[in-house]
């Protein structure tokens, strides 16, 4: 019994990191992640191990079973939902920025996109394009067969496609335009801040309906330099304002007292920013005071 816990402890945790994205990826947010490696433990240590030839395929079979079961749970939870609905921000380390799939595949801006397909697309689509797995293993994952989860790739890669950032954005691009918005953000400048916004940029809101949020979606650059020049502007004079990388793009922090209020991040497109997310639920903000490691 030692010996069986020691080997599937060792075994879970090896491939923790690689789990926990899989989960983010599939549900975006970083608590229910948690949970579902939870349970995912839970049933890996009652697994007969000798029988199990990979013991990574098997880990990440029951992983994605778990957050398909919670992901349409959550949907369900997210009809709901008081205002827009954005991810669960986490802070990552500078290597993500590094992978630049990596870094694609947990932005903001991507996670959006991933809500937008069904649970079993999504699945599918996370464990094919982002960590590269066979059509065989996904198909043991998510109970299907292989002919079926290759339609449903194909499928699920169309419907990204149109949706995703047009064009893969180098780390130096990001930090060039995030470095102006910040500057444009602390003066207020209006005209500034419409240099930076593409003509449909669109602006969301995350207050969870706990505190003050835009409850609808704001588009079109004059309307949401306006709402920046007042309502972040405001923000930066009253909190104090940082800089840090949140799933594996640049990001402002505002901190009330010491305490995480309000991350706000961002899309872009050919230079210009396309979207503005901005979480303030405090619910969704417990992972930004430390780094959360995520991998492939």
């Amino acid at each position: 019994m030692r010996e069986h816990m020691e080997t599937a402890t060792e075994a879970f945790l090896s491939h923790r990191n690689l789990l926990f994205t899989i989960a983010y990826e599939m549900l975006g947010s970083a608590v229910d992640s948690e949970d579902v490696l939870q349970e995912t433990w839970l049933k890996w240590v009652n697994v007969e191990l000798d029988e199990i030839q990979n013991h990574r395929a098997y880990l990440v079979r029951i992983t994605t079973r778990q957050a398909l079961g919670r992901l349409r749970t959550l949907g369900r939870r997210r009809e709901s939902y008081v205002g827009s609905w954005l991810p669960e921000p986490l802070l990552t380390a500078p290597d993500v920025a590094e992978d630049i799939e990596l870094a694609d595949s947990v932005s903001m801006a991507m996670l959006l996109v991933l809500e937008t397909l069904a649970p079993i697309e999504r699945a599918v689509f996370v464990l094919r394009e982002v960590f590269d797995l066979g059509y065989d293993e996904i198909a043991h994952a998510v109970d299907k067969s292989p002919a079926a989860v290759r339609q449903i790739g194909h499928r699920a890669r169309t419907h990204v496609a149109a949706r995703r950032p047009r064009g893969v954005v180098s780390r130096s691009e990001s930090k060039v335009a995030f470095d102006a918005f910040q500057r444009a953000t602390e003066t207020g400048e209006l005209q500034s801040l419409l240099d930076l916004l593409a003509p449909d940029v669109v602006l969301l809101g995350d207050g969870g309906g706990v505190v003050p949020a835009v409850l609808e979606p704001i588009v079109g650059a004059v309307k949401v330099a306006e709402f920046l020049s007042v309502g972040l502007t405001g923000l930066a004079a009253t909190m104090s304002m940082q800089q840090a990388q949140v799933n594996g793009r640049p990001a402002l922090i505002f901190r009330l007292d010491g305490e995480v209020d309000t991350v706000v991040a961002m899309r872009i497109d050919d230079g210009l920013i396309t979207g503005l997310y901005i979480v303030r639920n405090p619910e969704k903000l417990s992972n930004v005071g430390r780094v959360t490691t995520v991998s492939r």
